[in-house]
């Protein structure tokens, strides 16, 4: 990972009228990473990915792109921007390669390279059949890979790809994201989506904003984490006195959850499975299931913006 950030804000806020939208949001973002964005309806996402694009100027904080302030330097900061909004902007009355030609010259290509630029940007959206076809003609899948297209003919430092999958049917779905795994190889990618498992698949990061906040930001690895928790489901055919379990090594409490099943809850740093196995063969239990449960991401995701809720509700 380079040792400077490609993009960093740093107490971003904005307001609309006595609206408080984004309060003191701070983050940076790196050379091969997807960052993904995520955040309720109401929580400040869309206004923060609008300054980040420079679409929105911050009333407070500083953004920087590839070492140019976007608010002293905003020629050159923009320079270094790619920007999909959730609904792309496409002249659609152009074919894929009349388009593209204009957003190079709109983009400052030197003339010479425009042919170049074009022909790569079709290229990596996996455009090559299309270039003669009406934009209007195309499908919404291929109509948002003309979208990141112009995002990316002018090779920017930063990509921000506002719901990129939004509409589209699964294998449209699938192909977007191998582009965009891809096009994280040589850019940095700020993905917004409300799709959780979008997120997991995707990204390197992981940003949760609420009530203008940002509430998590982490690794995927680390949101993970919080999908585990210290239960066992157990299925025991033949199970023992509830007490016999409960005495396991480790074992917190039990709770039945039919006449052959239990949820088995434990201390974190002190996992039964290897005793209660032993066990099991032992007294002949009849073990038939044994499994760690696992909170979903959704779980995770509602927990975090749910103890962000309290905290406001406390500081009100």
């Amino acid at each position: 990972m380079s040792s400077s950030p490609l993009l960093s804000a740093q107490s971003l806020s904005h307001h609309y009228g006595t609206h408080l939208a984004v309060n003191k949001v701070s983050f940076d973002i790196y050379k091969g990473e997807v960052l993904g964005f995520l955040g309720p309806n109401g929580a400040g996402k869309s206004t923060t990915m609008k300054m980040l694009s420079g679409n929105l100027a911050p009333n407070h904080g500083q953004i920087t792109i590839n070492g140019y302030d976007l608010l002293n330097q905003p020629k050159q900061a923009k320079a270094h921007i790619g920007y999909l909004p959730e609904q792309p902007p496409l002249y659609k009355e152009l074919t894929v390669k009349e388009f593209l030609y204009f957003c190079a010259k709109i983009n400052l290509i030197p003339s010479n390279n425009i042919n170049s630029a074009v022909n790569t940007a079709i290229e990596r959206c996996g455009l090559g059949d299309m270039t003669k076809r009406l934009i209007a003609n195309l499908s919404k899948g291929y109509q948002q890979r003309v979208g990141i297209a112009q995002a990316i003919i002018h090779t920017p430092a930063v990509v921000i790809l506002d719901e990129p999958t939004s509409g589209l049917d699964p294998i449209q779905i699938r192909e977007i994201r191998h582009l965009i795994r891809d096009l994280a190889t040589e850019h940095s990618v700020i993905l917004s989506t409300h799709i959780l498992p979008e997120v997991q698949m995707l990204c390197d990061r992981v940003q949760i904003i609420s009530h203008g906040h940002l509430i998590f930001s982490d690794t995927i690895s680390a949101l993970n984490k919080q999908r585990q928790v210290s239960n066992l489901l157990c299925t025991l055919l033949s199970p023992p006195p509830l007490g016999a379990l409960q005495e396991i090594t480790g074992v917190i409490s039990v709770e039945t959850l039919n006449p052959t099943q239990f949820r088995i809850h434990y201390q974190p740093d002190i996992n039964p499975t290897t005793e209660l196995l032993s066990r099991a063969v032992m007294q002949q239990w009849q073990l038939t299931e044994l499994m760690p449960e696992q909170h979903s991401l959704e779980d995770v995701f509602m927990n975090i913006i749910q103890q962000e809720s309290v905290t406001v509700g406390q500081t009100i």
